[in-house]
């Protein structure tokens, strides 16, 4: 019997608890593609809820692309094309420690505006959402090995007002408290400005690596951040199969 005791946050319905609870664990890793979820009488024993509950709760994931259901078979951990992610979400610190390297991070500012006064922000949120934004960097043996901007939507993601982001980052609370369901990378060349060459400790007009990350549930944008390395310490391998059966990849702009 596969694993149906989760540990639900306590905040908001019920179907929406434990929503929440196997995208954690589907995010996460813990479950990864073609893993069997539990069955829902399994769930509706072990949470001691309705299953029509635990029914709403797995819709949801099939809405947000999470879960498959087989016939006959149970639901299972959707397959995500190496097409479609050729990056995977690491945290910094998990980047870090995969070079052997000491992590740290270090907070630089933290502001709560809504979207709407920035042209960009309000593009990729709408405008008028409350946003709360982070700037900081994350060290690597005592060196900056990243620089980071970033701005969490506050009507999907209520508790990060209530964060204030000095001891732990932003990526890493997200990816504890709240799943997602697909997620975008755009990846670019800059040369540093004043203050991106002064967090990184590089010269001014040095080349940089940009990677733009866009991550939504259902239709709702999570967050989107933009994370900035010196050129010379950051690189991005991709392999992955053609796609067969004629399946299209269908991309958000």
């Amino acid at each position: 019997m596969a694993d149906a005791s989760f540990e639900l946050d306590g905040q908001g319905p019920l179907y929406e608890q434990i929503r929440k609870a196997i995208a954690r664990k589907i995010t996460g890793r813990e479950w990864r593609p073609g893993h069997r979820i539990p069955f829902e009488n399994e769930m509706t024993a072990a949470l001691g809820v309705s299953r029509m509950t635990v029914n709403r709760a797995i819709n949801a994931l099939v809405s947000d692309g999470l879960i498959v259901r087989r016939r006959k078979a149970g639901s299972f951990v959707a397959e995500q094309s190496t097409l479609d992610a050729p990056l995977t979400i690491l945290t910094a610190e998990a980047e870090a420690c995969a070079n052997g390297a000491t992590y740290r991070y270090e907070l630089l500012s933290r502001s709560v505006s809504p979207a709407i006064r920035d042209a960009m922000t309000a593009d990729r949120f709408g405008p008028g959402t409350s946003l709360v934004c982070i700037e900081a960097r994350h060290m690597a043996n005592g060196q900056p090995m990243m620089a980071e901007r970033r701005w969490i939507n506050l009507d999907v993601v209520p508790a990060a007002a209530n964060e204030d982001f000095k001891t732990i980052a932003p990526g890493a609370w997200l990816l504890k408290h709240m799943p997602w369901s697909e997620a975008e990378h755009v990846i670019s060349a800059l040369a540093a400005d004043g203050d991106l060459a002064r967090h990184l400790e590089i010269a001014s007009g040095a080349p940089c690596l940009r990677i733009e990350r866009r991550t939504w549930i259902g239709d709702a944008t999570i967050t989107f951040v933009e994370l900035n390395y010196p050129g010379d310490s950051k690189k991005l391998v991709g392999r992955f199969q053609p796609l067969t059966g004629g399946r299209g990849n269908e991309k958000r702009s």
